[in-house]
């Protein structure tokens, strides 16, 4: 399995297992979301610690996972990314549209302080 899925009551966390989010597992991923959100989940951490890659249809699971967030008014948080990760979300200029934090915890901790909004 390339992904573990942890639920909980505010949020559900989405571990990539694997060092590449690539064309062999990013569709994986999409339909995932798409299970999770349809399941009535609006926020979403993506943890991207043990990524190290990720091409154009990582890139793409992942706006696929901040649009079903947005539509559904929650949040999505990309957590811990790989620097060659962190890179190509900045050429992309993805780091303007996505939140992002150094780790789970620190997505946690801003999930909760949107919740007392």
């Amino acid at each position: 399995m390339a992904f573990e899925i942890l639920k909980n009551d505010r949020f559900t966390l989405i571990k990539v297992l694997v060092e590449r989010l690539d064309t062999n597992n990013a569709p994986d991923l999409k339909s995932e979301l798409v299970i999770i959100n349809s399941d009535g989940e609006k926020n979403i951490i993506l943890d991207m610690s043990q990524c190290k890659y990720c091409d154009s249809s990582g890139l793409r699971a992942i706006l696929v996972a901040n649009r079903l967030c947005e539509d559904s008014l929650g949040t999505f948080i990309l957590a811990s990314l790989q620097p060659d990760v962190e890179n190509l979300i900045k050429i992309s200029m993805l780091h303007t549209v996505l939140l992002i934090t150094n780790n789970v915890v620190e997505a946690e901790e801003l999930l909760n302080k949107k919740d007392k909004l």
